[in-house]
């Protein structure tokens, strides 16, 4: 999160209570019980250092005394460390919404250097963790479900165990080579361009102790508690319009704070529409994120927008109108009436045609090959459990596992997507 930087190493197994016996044999979910929490000192005596450091220059400079040009750095260096987080850190890089030029993605990084937030790589993998386990006070790094506090900045005091790091996708973050540089010179960037810039700046009008001042230390609070209220305040106040499945919220006021974040029941539903590169879809939501992007787009410098399909977007609205205002709750549709398949036909379909995925849950065969790319655990996570690479039809129940709750809780909306892909019904 904060220097000095750690560097993601392999991390051990952990086996969820609920495993089966079948999955327990497995020795890459062998159980590791977590030890007691440890103190993060470096990273305590930083973020508690930079704190008393701007209240006591805002003390020495407060605003009414400070230069109309320094509040305006101070604003600025705020909002694009706030973009560099928003835009790049998590939509481009965390969900991948869209795709970047290098040189859209060079800025990016910089301006999420300044955030000091970490590196693109630190950050992505511990919010790529937060949303395949939402709320569970063991697994997301700072879970709703363990307080107000902590879930805003009381997880920064400890150091990160993270014992399910290993089940996150990584290949598309180590392949980047903006990815690669940022995070090995993660330190200095942050400190060149979270510090000395704005001290720089602030010397062009003679100010360069209001340039450190508001445009360093003051700012760096400011994007810091910003971003955290994301992850505290909208999992605990607002509206839930779209999915009331965790602690996710909409928030107006978060929203205008976090360059459009706070739109947190959409964007976060496992949060409800975590790939859309918008995090409201209304010209109403306070976005100024996805305005950004669809610029950028529009400049040639963005490419492959993602939006959620407008059908899933109108289900879940009028699934929670009908279960928060009419009081109805509406059964998910699990009848099949299609051919059902036995194993050896299972096998001839999956492998009829080149790099097919096909996989088996909750009893049906599921053909996703043509979600491959949208899955948000990405291809790799899919292809582990097609049946193409078991002979074993008992190896196939390891799917169910990690669909219903050993890799992700999936949401309804995800559990309604896999229907959509069924081919079969497994008998026999």
């Amino acid at each position: 999160m904060l220097p000095p930087h750690r560097k993601t190493g392999p991390l051990p197994s952990f086996s969820p209570s609920f495993m089966s016996p079948k999955s327990t044999s497995s020795s890459e979910r062998a159980p590791t019980p977590p030890g007691p929490p440890q103190i993060w000192w470096g990273n305590a005596f930083f973020f508690v250092l930079v704190h008393i450091a701007a209240l006591a220059g805002m003390y020495y400079m407060p605003p009414w005394k400070t230069k109309k040009a320094t509040l305006l750095l101070w604003f600025l260096t705020w909002q694009l460390a706030d973009f560099g987080i928003t835009v790049g850190y998590h939509r481009l890089y965390s969900h991948k919404a869209f795709r970047a030029s290098l040189g859209v993605r060079i800025v990016l990084a910089i301006l999420g250097s300044s955030a000091f937030q970490g590196s693109i790589k630190w950050w992505c993998l511990r919010h790529r963790l937060h949303h395949r386990f939402t709320d569970d006070p063991i697994h997301d790094p700072y879970a709703a479900t363990r307080g107000l506090f902590y879930s805003h900045m009381g997880w920064i005091f400890f150091k990160p165990t993270h014992e399910r790091m290993h089940l996150i996708e990584r290949d598309d973050l180590e392949s980047d080579p903006v990815v690669r540089i940022q995070h090995k010179y993660y330190v200095s960037s942050a400190l060149l361009f979270g510090f000395v810039c704005p001290t720089l700046l602030g010397a062009l009008w003679n100010d360069a102790i209001g340039g450190y001042i508001w445009g360093g230390l003051v700012a760096r609070l400011f994007i810091w508690h910003c971003t955290f209220l994301v992850n505290s305040l909208a999992h605990w106040d607002g509206l839930q319009p779209y999915s009331d499945e965790d602690t996710s919220r909409g928030n107006l006021i978060l929203a205008l704070l976090t360059g459009g974040e706070g739109n947190h029941n959409f964007s976060f539903q496992h949060h409800s529409f975590p790939h859309d590169f918008r995090s409201g879809p209304s010209l109403l939501d306070w976005d100024p994120s996805k305005w950004i992007i669809f610029v950028l787009h529009k400049l040639g410098l963005a490419t492959s927008l993602r939006r959620v399909r407008s059908e899933d977007l109108g289900e879940a609205l009028r699934y929670m109108y009908r279960k928060t205002v009419l009081g109805i709750v509406e059964p998910e549709d699990d009848s099949w009436d299609g051919p059902e398949w036995n194993i050896e036909q299972v096998k001839e379909f999956a492998q009829a045609k080149p790099g097919r995925c096909v996989v088996v849950i909750n009893g049906t065969v599921v053909d996703a090959t043509v979600y491959l790319g949208e899955h948000p655990g990405g291809a790799n996570m899919l292809r582990k459990y097609s049946v193409r690479l078991h002979d074993d039809a008992d190896m196939w129940n390891e799917a169910d596992w990690a669909f219903n709750g050993g890799m992700n809780t999936h949401s309804r909306a995800a559990r309604k997507r896999m229907r959509e892909f069924r081919v079969a019904k497994l008998v026999g």
